[in-house]
């Protein structure tokens, strides 16, 4: 039976079931071969692998990254990074240092290999799929037992073939290409899905295109999106100087997706995602006119060579505007150093950019906010309310061509319109498409066992040890202490920021930031109760990776979480840190319940233990809703054993 580049990797990595791939939604788990952290996670991902014992990781190549918690306004992040640095040399990790780049732009020209699985501690590592990588985000814990050598178990996902004809026009770009994904299938869409891109139309998209494409597959909530290896993956590979590294990738003629969505490329217009989701999609064209206050050209998704030389073509000669601040976030130090010798850089700053540090900077809200009710185009990956750092701000995310006309215009503009110049942005810098400049100095390679063995790890004062998960009891009887919406994000849980992300390996500290954005009196009415429920809508826990959106809400006595569907990593983390999620058998039981009820669950480690559904209790009047329990066996085993720690250190797989 032919079958498409997912079926592909994922047989070939498969532990369980032992042979032949199972149907959609059935248990799998599968050996990974690669992983990654970045120091907003890694400290707490790190933190659960020493409590595993081994003395080194068992993967092929895992990398701890320095690229998030950069602004040092005092010891707490420097201490994080040591403490990083002191791992990575005592169990045989990669380390990038601070100032390295962006994780995933890294990665790619550094380490990624098709036809390779890759794990990683942050929602973007699907990134890795543009070069035909299956690379899936995920909570720190599970990198942590897949660092150790456990698999990762998820389910069987549903393939979408995305079916590419045409080229794209000069003024339209591969951020378009995503954010017409979006406009179609929403942020929840790709809920349990790999997006697999194939067709004529593939051929004419470089391997950063291809990556900004596959790393907003996270916005879908896709498990993951994947690219083939192809001639473009070999030329990229050839130029980073791993073309042994290369191999052809591609699905089989014939094979079958579960939906197919088409896209002719040369059809397609600039898009803008509108503040405040991914996928609020309308027109540049039908945006055009409004002012701009603020442009931040960078993150994972469009920081490579190519989207800056795109930048500079449009802004050469030009100077930005008086009204507009503008920023640039070269996604890697490699990139950076390109920049400045193909004459790159000087334009940028020529033209009034500020260049900031090769790290996520302003798209985590570390750095470079927006004024107060502020219009800031960005090329990020997410705009979710607050995020920037200021509050009242309206977040558009654009392509790097929407960005620059912008900056220089003032407004909000069609780039299509200086077409002529973006055209020839390659000829005008003389750049290769993935550059050519390698440098690896500011990696640090593992250390042979034997040294590795003698590394004392280094532990700050604001590094503390990860809390334990409670058992589950057979009933509980607590307070609904918050109601939320739909599609709350792991933002509105745990922010992140300059005030924040600097607590993530001191979890009493940071829960003191928890559901801040939806209710800034939580913590305080959390701390008064010895446990509570929280209820949401659809899609909830999109967004970021962390898993501090479990860990903090369960040190603060969350113990079951009520919604109409949850997204996928948040999910997972829930279970791991031993919190119930349940969903609504009927949604319109949501509109039932009220901050502030007081609801009873019974039987809840028989229902763990085998049951489909519990039944929920409404004290003083006796109201009663069936909340269904939606997980695989392996999830039911670590809720009774208190979690995926406990559930590990127990021998379980």
């Amino acid at each position: 039976m032919p079958l498409s580049l997912t079926e592909k990797i994922l047989s070939a990595h498969l532990v369980e079931p032992k042979e032949g791939l199972p149907a959609r939604g059935a248990d799998i788990a599968i050996r990974i071969d690669q992983t990654l952290t970045q120091d907003a996670t890694g400290t707490m991902a790190y933190l659960q692998f020493e409590t595993i014992g081994l003395d080194r990781v068992k993967t092929e190549l895992s990398v701890s990254y320095i690229d998030h918690n950069t602004l040092q306004e005092d010891y707490k992040n420097m201490d994080d990074h040591r403490y990083l640095q002191s791992v990575a040399a005592r169990y045989g990790l990669w380390f990038s240092r601070a100032g390295n780049g962006i994780c995933h732009q890294v990665h790619l020209e550094r380490f990624g290999i098709p036809g390779k699985t890759l794990l990683g501690s942050d929602s973007h590592t699907p990134t890795g799929g543009g070069i035909g990588m299956i690379a899936i985000g995920a909570g720190g814990l599970d990198v942590a037992v897949a660092m150790g050598g456990g698999a990762f178990h998820l389910s069987m996902p549903r393939v979408f073939g995305v079916r590419l004809t045409g080229s794209l026009r000069a003024g339209v770009s591969a951020k378009d290409v995503i954010l017409e994904v979006l406009r179609r299938e929403t942020v929840k869409g790709g809920v349990g899905s790999v997006y697999e891109y194939f067709g004529p139309g593939v051929a004419s998209l470089s391997v950063p295109q291809r990556a900004t494409i596959t790393n907003m597959g996270a916005e879908l909530g896709a498990t993951c999106s994947v690219f083939p290896s192809d001639e473009a993956t070999r030329s990229f590979m050839e130029a980073m100087g791993r073309g042994s590294d290369w191999t052809p990738l591609a699905a089989d003629e014939g094979a079958r997706y579960d939906k197919v969505i088409e896209i002719d490329l040369s059809s397609l217009a600039p898009l803008a995602a509108q503040p405040h989701s991914p996928d609020a999609v309308a027109t540049v064209s039908s945006l055009a006119g409004k002012p701009v206050t603020q442009v931040a050209i960078g993150s994972c998704t469009n920081s490579s060579l190519s989207d800056l030389a795109a930048v500079a073509a449009i802004v050469k000669g030009k100077t930005v505007a008086p009204g507009v601040e503008a920023g640039i976030s070269p996604g890697s130090r490699q990139t950076l150093m390109q920049a400045e010798k193909t004459g790159i850089l000087g334009e940028l700053i020529r033209a009034g950019f500020r260049i900031l540090e090769s790290a996520c900077g302003p798209c985590i809200g570390m750095g470079f906010a927006p004024n107060s009710g502020g219009v800031s185009l960005r090329t990020f990956n997410r705009n979710f309310k607050g995020r920037s750092g200021t509050p009242d701000a309206s977040v558009y995310l654009v392509s790097p061509e929407t960005a620059a006309i912008a900056a220089i215009t003032g407004v909000i503009s069609d780039p299509t319109l200086v077409a002529s110049s973006l055209a020839s942005a390659a000829q005008v810098f003389n750049t290769p498409e993935c550059g050519c400049i390698r440098d690896d100095g500011m990696l640090i390679a593992p250390l042979p066992l034997g040294q590795a063995n003698k590394v004392e790890i280094v532990r700050g004062p604001n590094i503390k040890p990860c809390p334990a998960s409670p058992e589950l009891p057979d009933s509980l009887e607590c307070p609904v202490l918050l109601k939320a919406g739909d599609n709350v994000s792991t933002d509105d849980i745990m922010p992140a920021g300059a005030k924040v992300l600097p607590l993530r390996s001191n979890i009493p500290e940071i829960s003191r930031f928890t559901f801040e954005r939806l209710d800034p009196s939580f913590y305080d009415r959390a701390k008064a109760f010895s446990g509570c429920f929280v209820v949401g809508g659809e899609n909830y826990g999109q967004g970021s990776s962390r898993e501090h959106a479990a860990l903090a809400p369960m040190y603060l006595g969350v113990r079951v979480v009520f919604v109409k569907s949850f997204a996928r990593i948040h999910k997972a983390n829930l279970v791991n840190y031993g919190i119930l999620p349940l969903v609504f058998a009927d949604p319109s039981a949501y509109d039932l319940l009220s901050q502030g009820d007081v609801l009873a669950v019974s039987g809840i480690r028989s229902a763990i233990g085998g049951a489909d559904s519990v039944t929920v209790t409404r004290k003083g009047d006796g109201l009663s809703v069936t909340a269904k329990v939606e997980l695989d066996a392996r999830s039911r085993k670590i809720l009774l054993s208190g979690g995926l720690a406990a559930y590990t250190r127990a021998g379980g797989q």
